[in-house]
């Protein structure tokens, strides 16, 4: 899975991509924005799998499929990587692990 190192989390920076959705935009739409503004990936195959709130937010989570190479093109984001789920990094939430496994769980 991509995850980014972004500069907005300090001491636990590692966390799946993610970000706002403008004004009158879909979820998924908002997710192919984000992902091409701060890695210029492109993905296709975009399915949803829950939301849950968190606070004043809403978050949705999803799989896709990647097309060409992700890079870091945002100031948000100091680093990213592909990793397995058991190669995540090291410091990473727990928070976000168990949402990842809760992913994960449900594409079997």
């Amino acid at each position: 899975m991509l995850l980014l190192e972004h500069v907005l989390r300090p001491g636990s920076g590692w966390a799946l991509p993610g970000g706002f959705l403008n004004a009158g935009e879909q979820p998924a739409d908002g997710l192919i924005r984000e992902l091409r503004e701060e890695t210029g990936l492109e993905v296709v195959n975009v399915r949803s799998h829950f939301a849950r709130l968190d606070r004043r937010h809403i978050e949705i989570f999803f799989t896709a499929e990647p097309i060409g190479e992700a890079v870091v093109k945002s100031r948000e984001i100091m680093d990213l990587g592909w990793f397995s789920f058991e190669e995540l990094p090291t410091g990473m939430s727990r928070h976000q692990i168990r949402l990842i496994a809760e992913v994960l769980a449900e594409k079997v």
